[in-house]
């Protein structure tokens, strides 16, 4: 019996992620016809059946409200990018400095990587080039990079595309994250968490180790 339903739970797991090729097939081709949008969708499957896709897991939650303010805040941004990267074209030609950032994300879902990444590509300037799966980190080409204080803006803009779609169809601890952000505390990224473990497990190694090398020794002076 369980056998029998798991393909079900798989297909509507990895939903979301069709959804979201067929709607970047359409944005890469600029053209959101119902006759485009089905052979994206044509595509996509293919995609499903040759390569292997990981379950999207869901926050069971989305905000209609955030998504339309975050679909409009696209637009804009596209546009200015668009003037900025033609400006830096223009002006400074093959004297800019660009420049690869590695971008912490806060959350480990992969719906929300892929959705930043997806994001980040969409705007002139700027390319996702790699992603770490395992810490929630985005390696970023980005344009017109030639400072360290340049380097922290386009980083805390990247986290803010993050922030932004979290309150779209974040958990809600993602939420209460963000909450605690806005009220002082520090971000904290998976990265961060990921290490923070790390260095537990060493400790407690570290500590367990002693012990043995402790009682170790105190039954060789019993004896």
């Amino acid at each position: 019996m369980n056998l029998s339903k798991t393909p079900k739970w798989n297909l509507v797991q990895k939903l979301p992620l069709l959804i979201w090729l067929v709607l970047v097939w359409g944005a890469l081709w600029q053209d959101f016809s119902a006759g485009n949008l089905l052979f994206g969708a044509l595509i996509s499957l293919v995609v499903f059946q040759a390569f292997y896709l990981p379950p999207i897991e869901l926050s069971g939650r989305f905000n209609v409200l955030r998504a339309v303010t975050f679909l409009l805040w696209f637009l804009k941004q596209v546009t200015i990018a668009s003037f900025q990267v033609l400006y830096w074209a223009v002006m400074k030609g093959p004297r800019i400095r660009n420049a690869v950032i590695a971008v912490p994300l806060r959350s480990p879902s992969d719906l929300l990587m892929t959705a930043v990444g997806h994001v980040l590509s969409l705007i002139p300037g700027s390319l996702v080039v790699e992603v770490n799966r395992g810490s929630a980190t985005l390696y970023v080409h980005a344009m017109n990079a030639p400072t360290a204080e340049s380097v922290e803006q386009v980083r805390a803009g990247i986290q803010d595309i993050e922030a932004r779609l979290i309150r779209v169809m974040g958990t809600q601890a993602e939420l209460a994250a963000l909450k605690s952000e806005k009220a002082g505390e520090l971000m904290l990224t998976h990265a961060d968490r990921v290490r923070a473990l790390a260095n537990h497990s060493d400790a407690e190694a570290h500590s367990h180790g002693r012990e043995a090398t402790t009682a170790t020794k105190k039954r060789e002076g019993e004896g």
